[in-house]
């Protein structure tokens, strides 16, 4: 049986070759490749007190992030800059170091104003000394008022007023955040790609939908209770597999039943991601949630508007399959690499 499965698939391959799919795959390889090195799951946060005119401090940066940053002792806290009233912050003194108990980067630094601060403007550009989708989460202190701001690709700058934001702010500051993390990284859009993939007709993808999302859903929600701290390489190892799954039961296991039940079981990978990113931030589950819920069921529509407009044009079996195949070598991949990392 493997070895007229096998057959089949190398059939299909040819065809695809015939019909120009490989140029759709150097393509694919060479977009892929250098997102292998990248983590899907990357947050630094920031710990920010100002004493009249003097702000102190202290950046926590992943070791796993840092060691892939050229001199973190200098890049990280130049990629930080603190203004207030049209000046900018006169650094004082700083300091790195690794922390190897906790996994973590650490660097302290005190900053001088010529005047008392009661607004701060913070600019952050981590995300180029890092990878793309890192966010950086800020909390900072003034006289027993706080104020926090967010920081990644798309924000890359903030007033502090410290004033408690209202509760409208909140919502749609922690909810586009949960949309942005749910879709931020390539191995969280290869597999909503592979899920309308693995979809054998318009129900079967809503159904599909719906148990990605209970899944996804639950497993944060319970990994919270339970409290418990994944390794971020266990999570993002995971997810990288549950691409190369599905993808097997699309090349080999085309009439498989049950698949909404591989959706939901899957689905509770991508939950611990977004797990951890609500630890990191002390963010509303709800809120989070949502918001990732929001941003995955567009990018699920857009591409199965994708797939129906090629189906239009073109037999779908090839393309899905040259597609799964090439979303099972990229997930494999990506697999392994986080295994050794």
């Amino acid at each position: 049986m493997w070895k007229s499965r096998s057959t089949d698939f190398s059939l299909y391959l040819g065809y695809c070759k015939r019909r120009g799919y490989r140029r759709m795959s150097w393509l694919f390889v060479l977009y892929a490749a250098p997102l292998l090195h990248a983590h899907v799951i990357s947050m630094s946060t920031g710990e920010l007190t100002v004493r009249g005119d003097h702000l102190d401090f202290v950046l926590n940066m992943p070791m796993y992030e840092a060691v892939h940053t050229p001199h973190p002792e200098t890049a990280l806290l130049d990629h930080l800059r603190f203004t207030s009233r049209g000046e900018t912050a006169h650094l004082i003194q700083k300091s790195c170091h690794e922390e190897s108990a906790s996994g973590v980067y650490i660097c302290a630094a005190e900053y001088s104003f010529s005047h008392p601060i009661d607004r701060l403007d913070v600019e952050c550009t981590l995300y180029q000394v890092t990878v793309p989708n890192h966010v950086h989460l800020l909390r900072a202190e003034n006289a027993g008022k706080h104020d926090q701001a967010v920081f990644d690709y798309s924000f890359t700058q903030a007033t502090l007023r410290f004033r408690p934001p209202t509760a409208f702010e909140v919502a749609v500051q922690q909810g586009f955040e949960g949309m942005l993390r749910a879709v931020a990284g390539p191995v969280q859009l290869l597999f909503l790609a592979a899920l309308v993939l693995a979809a054998r007709g318009r129900r079967e993808l809503v159904l599909l939908a719906v148990m990605f999302l209970v899944g996804e859903v639950a497993t944060a929600l319970a990994a919270g209770a339970l409290n418990w701290q994944p390794p971020v390489r266990f999570v993002e190892a995971a997810m990288a597999l549950s691409i190369a799954y599905l993808s097997v039961e699309i090349l080999f296991l085309p009439e498989a039943g049950m698949r909404w039940m591989i959706a939901g079981i899957l689905g509770g990978f991508h939950g611990l991601s977004l797990y951890l990113v609500l630890t990191g931030s002390g963010f509303r589950p709800s809120y989070v949630l949502g918001g990732a819920a929001i941003s995955e069921l567009t990018v699920i529509a857009v591409l199965a508007l994708g797939l129906w407009m090629l189906k239009r044009r073109w037999t779908l079996t090839p393309v899905v399959r040259s597609s799964a195949a090439l979303l099972l070598v990229f997930g494999m991949a990506w697999f392994f690499l986080r295994l050794r990392s």
